[in-house]
């Protein structure tokens, strides 16, 4: 599977002067159109392929400075299947909300934004064949990494730019395969960028790590008793031993059963803020969905509850993509924003539990800085990290095996 032709740039960024960002003001977007083959031919018709879509937003804050180049942030969204030019975009850190307001906490504000609908069958992106879904993290990275050089080998602007790989949950493990696959095509003269470093929010890079983590925490905060936190614990150490054997599309399954048992067993928690029952939160999932036993859509129906969700309680995010977004980019009439996303999370099944410890160890060894960042009340995906922690080549280790320093 790879990127095989870079097609057209649909619109251009003028030459944006710092300024606030205002109703009036609003940075245009650059639409990639990718065609993808599993030859790495390019398809004259499409036919056989598949169609990938990224936004890039030039910040009018943006600042020439030779001594503090002004740096550009890939943001990668979690899932596997969750859309970054739509969720990423609109309702986390790009400039506008799903009204199409101004966000004034935009990231924009300190750099420009890449949001790519990865890995194929995300967001708007879409495959017209079932087998070029990517079955693997490193599939995903080379897609990635190819997107990269034609996006960067042809503007030395661009190149002067540190890159920053910013990813939230299963995105980390997308991040971190993919800073690994750039640094090295970087090294062999293939890529021509600055690796800046990889920042790791909340990512499921080490799952057994995780799953044994979920038993404990959630019985001292009281959602498990004691059964639950002994059933939790046992189905965790079969997912580690399924992991140790190689059997990790077994030890999805076994994840998919530690969900189901911990909702049972704690009245429905809301795996994305264990304050909360499910349902609570109108972001989450309710309580007869959980109880439907379906755990490995479990993330997928929690997209689909932000596709209809508005956090600023206007237009909801499917209605927004579906609509004036569709419209603007000129998506086929017979593509649907996040209509593939559950077929994009079955193929990775049997790489969703396969740690990606070893791809840090290696960023960290080469001198890449990796910055690993968590929430306080999310436990699915991350309830390792309860702060902020930039980890350098120097500098601390958690359940890494990197050589730099000590085992906390």
């Amino acid at each position: 599977m790879g990127l095989s032709w870079y097609t057209s740039i649909l619109d251009t960024c003028d030459q944006l002067q710092p300024r606030p960002i205002s109703k009036d003001v609003v940075p245009q977007e650059i639409v990639a159109e990718i065609r993808v083959d599993m030859a790495h031919f390019p398809l004259a018709s499409g036919q056989g392929g598949a169609v990938t879509k990224i936004a890039a937003l030039r910040s009018p804050y943006r600042v020439e400075d030779p001594e503090k180049p002004w740096p550009i942030i890939l943001w990668l969204q979690g899932g596997p299947g969750a859309s970054g030019v739509g969720i990423g975009n609109f309702e986390e850190v790009g400039p506008l909300d799903t009204d199409l307001k101004p966000r004034n906490s935009t990231w924009l504000r300190e750099a420009d934004l890449l949001f790519v609908d990865n890995p194929v069958g995300t967001g708007f992106s879409f495959v017209e064949d079932t087998k070029l879904f990517v079955k693997t993290d490193e599939e995903a990275a080379t897609d990635l990494t190819m997107l990269l050089m034609e996006i960067f080998n042809k503007n030395e602007s661009l190149q002067k730019s540190p890159l920053y790989i910013v990813a939230e949950s299963y995105g980390g493990k997308f991040a971190a395969t993919l800073g690994l696959s750039a640094l090295k095509a970087i090294e062999s003269g293939k890529l021509k960028l600055i690796l800046g470093g990889v920042a790791l929010g909340d990512s499921w890079i080490s799952p057994e790590d995780f799953v044994f983590s979920w038993g404990p925490l959630l019985k001292d905060v009281s959602r498990l008793d004691s059964n639950g936190a002994q059933k939790s614990n046992s189905l965790a150490q079969q997912i580690k031993q399924q992991i140790d054997n190689g059997q990790f599309e077994d030890a999805t399954n076994s994840w998919s059963a530690l969900e189901d048992v911990i909702s049972s067993s704690s009245n429905s928690v809301d795996f994305y803020n264990f304050l909360l029952d499910s349902g609570m939160d109108p972001v989450s999932l309710t309580a007869s969905e959980l109880s439907m036993g379906i755990a490995m859509k479990r993330y997928s129906r929690y997209l689909d509850s932000l596709k209809s969700s508005s956090p600023g309680g206007g237009v909801n995010l499917d209605s927004l993509m579906n609509g004036a977004i569709k419209k603007k980019l000129k998506i086929p009439e017979n593509v649907q924003w996040g209509g593939q996303s559950d077929l994009v999370f079955t193929a990775l099944a049997g790489d969703f539990m396969r740690p990606r410890i070893s791809e840090v160890d290696e960023l960290l060894a080469k001198g890449v800085n990796v910055t690993v960042y968590n929430g306080q009340v999310r436990f699915l995906f991350g309830p390792l990290f309860q702060q902020c922690l930039t980890i350098k080549p120097h500098e601390i280790r958690l359940f890494l095996n990197w050589n730099g320093v000590f085992h906390v």
